[in-house]
């Protein structure tokens, strides 16, 4: 009776792999976002409570730049779920008994392009199209908060300039900005009339023009100078309604123009290899925008190898090197890139060569790093890795000074 090598159960590999890599990609993709939206949160807040602007704008610049923080989290996540699904394969055991069974590397590999290629199509429509209207968006709530097309907030306690020769202060404010206290008013219209005022209370009405409202002033004192005065006039009122002209709003630019990182990926080709430039200097930062986000997606690509080759520790180890190792390649790679695109967009280097050449050669350590685990025996790509961390590790133990012994007195 000949033995042969047991059936490959296909079905159940691939939905185990599929679960083991599904949780930590996508916990890694949800903890990234939410560390680079915190760290940018508090400085938002800080921004528009100092441009006087309400806070909800923040919300609103926040979703704007969450295309921003997914197209490098998206990679970062793939990354991660592969290599710790395969990290806990290999530590486990599993990772040789699927072998074991003839179910290589190369079969294994199938589940994470599953989730690599569906994603990589994903962050070309967030890095081609998304990320740049939401990034002209940002831009956008910015110049309206400097503008003050959201509203400014009246702050208490202090002199406001509202608009072109409007200066307003008040004392307190109740019922959620509706009903001010301790007014002074002071206002100068395009004719050269000066108005000074003070009051106990008012308010803030709407009319049907809507370039002017309304400031009901109640119990106060109102003093008019012009020129065509011989001596200012005084006013004692109970209900006094001045008129206050709105500032003109300057309107927000067109999306694109001269910033290349506001132009769909369409554009970006029109303008740097289709004719569509009227500068040089536009065509470079065209160039080197189209190629920085064709390299930064096609490297999604060579992930789920780079992410495999990492996660399976020399025998006898538990390390966790190679989760540091990939983060740090990800990451070193999006700075190269960034880099890269600025020298090609200043003509300092050709966009294509300063842009693929990082690209190819990282993809060519990956592929031999790759086969040195999948095709070598006992082949181990962060082996050498490994062994320099460990000596590094004795050598500064020896050097840290030893605890005391301390006897116990008889």
């Amino acid at each position: 009776m000949v033995l042969g090598r047991p059936k490959v159960p296909i079905g159940l590999i691939d939905r185990y792999l599929a679960r083991s890599i599904a949780v930590p990609l996508f916990g890694s993709l949800v903890l990234a976002a939410m560390l680079l939206v915190l760290d940018k949160m508090l400085r938002l807040f800080q921004y528009v409570v100092d441009a006087g602007g309400p806070v909800s704008v923040v919300w609103r610049m926040l979703a704007n730049l969450l295309p921003e923080y997914l197209a490098l989290g998206i990679p970062i996540g793939l990354m991660l779920g592969i290599l710790l699904a395969f990290r806990k394969l290999a530590l486990s055991s599993e990772l040789d008994a699927l072998r074991g069974i003839g179910a290589g590397y190369g079969r294994l590999l199938r589940v994470p392009y599953f989730f690599a290629v569906p994603l990589m199509f994903i962050n070309l429509g967030i890095v081609g199209y998304l990320e740049p209207y939401s990034h002209y968006r940002y831009e956008g709530l910015r110049f309206d908060l400097n503008s003050g097309a959201l509203g400014a907030a009246i702050k208490v306690g202090e002199f406001n300039r509202l608009g072109k020769g409007l200066t307003l202060r008040i004392d307190r404010s109740e019922k959620k900005g509706t009903q001010l206290h301790g007014i002074f008013i002071q206002m100068e219209d395009s004719k050269g009339m000066n108005i000074a005022a003070t009051a106990e209370k008012g308010r803030f009405l709407s009319t049907d023009d809507p370039d002017t409202i309304l400031f009901r002033l109640e119990k106060g004192r109102l003093i008019q100078d012009s020129p065509r005065f011989s001596t200012p006039r005084t006013l004692a009122f109970d209900v006094y309604d001045l008129p206050v002209s709105l500032p003109v709003i300057e309107q927000f630019r067109r999306r694109g123009g001269t910033q290349s990182d506001e132009l769909f990926l369409h554009e970006l080709f029109r303008i740097g290899y289709g004719g569509g430039a009227t500068t040089e200097r536009q065509q470079l930062e065209a160039q080197a925008t189209f190629n920085f986000r064709i390299v930064e997606v096609v490297m999604m690509l060579m992930l789920p190898l780079l992410a495999v080759a990492l996660a399976v520790p020399p025998k006898r180890s538990s390390s966790a090197l190679g989760i540091f190792v990939g983060i740090l390649v990800v990451v070193a790679y999006h700075k190269v890139n960034q880099y890269a695109e600025q020298a090609g967009a200043q003509g300092r280097l050709d966009p294509i060569l300063a842009l693929w050449i990082p690209l190819i050669l990282l993809a060519g350590l990956i592929v031999w790093m790759y086969h040195v685990l999948a095709h070598r025996p006992g082949g181990q790509p962060i082996g050498a890795l490994e062994r320099f961390f460990a000596k590094a590790g004795k050598v500064v133990r020896r050097a840290l000074p030893k605890p005391r012994e301390v006897r116990a007195s008889a």
